[in-house]
């Protein structure tokens, strides 16, 4: 055990070293720093994380992106954002929302595939979510000219406060009828074959993915995106 600590201000120990990172920490690399048992501080991490959603603390500590982070609660998302924009930050724009949401659902995409869902080309919004951070280079499409593959990042996760991808809503939640999940499925692989479908379609299906993007917590989120 780390010098002055022992099993009792384990859970005391570990909150302070999280509030003061700003990235998901592994049980392993707290229980190099404390010198302790990996298990004993998973064990502690979780009860911090019961006890505090127990006491519905203000600040809760969430499993993502293979660490640990302490979060804001999620009932005060409202006054939180009217906090933060007080600083004069502001939300992601519409076109990075967008292109966001198209390539975290279809992922991995090509440019290509992400104008042709959203109908214009989207080559600054990619350029702006890369320098942020949240999309990436993920390898090349086996097709003629070997586009290059984008995918969401570990630091989309950590923003979003996902274990993985695979823990994102599923998008035909937010279909309104068994028609638009229809559409919106029609829509999303069109980045894989060309289908043929009305502008008003286009929107209709489009409406409904940025509708994904907008339920995800964007509020501790506090980047500059460019306008598409």
């Amino acid at each position: 055990m780390f010098e002055g600590l022992t099993e009792d201000n384990v859970q005391g120990a570990i909150e302070s070293m999280l509030f003061v990172t700003d990235e998901p920490v592994s049980a392993i690399a707290l229980a190099d720093m404390l010198e302790c048992d990996v298990a004993a501080v998973d064990a502690a991490l979780r009860a911090i994380q019961a006890r505090r959603e127990q006491e519905e603390s203000g600040i809760q500590l969430r499993e993502v992106a293979g660490g640990w982070r302490l979060y804001t609660h999620p009932a005060y998302h409202d006054l939180i954002e009217k906090y933060v924009l007080s600083w004069d930050t502001r939300k992601l724009s519409a076109a990075a929302m967008e292109t966001l949401a198209i390539v975290a659902y279809t992922q991995p995409v090509t440019r290509v595939g992400v104008a042709s869902i959203r109908g214009v080309n989207s080559d600054s919004s990619i350029n702006s979510l890369g320098e942020k951070g949240l999309v990436k280079e993920v390898g090349q499409a086996d097709t003629p000219g070997n586009p290059m593959l984008y995918g969401t990042t570990r630091v989309f996760l950590e923003k979003f406060g996902l274990r993985s991808v695979a823990d994102m809503t599923d998008i035909s939640e937010f279909a309104p009828d068994a028609e638009t999940r229809a559409l919106i499925s029609e829509r999303l692989s069109s980045t894989r074959e060309a289908i043929s479908v009305s502008e008003e379609q286009v929107a209709e299906a489009m409406a409904a993915v940025v509708g994904v993007v907008e339920k995800i917590d964007f509020d501790e989120l506090d980047f500059d995106f460019d306008e598409e």
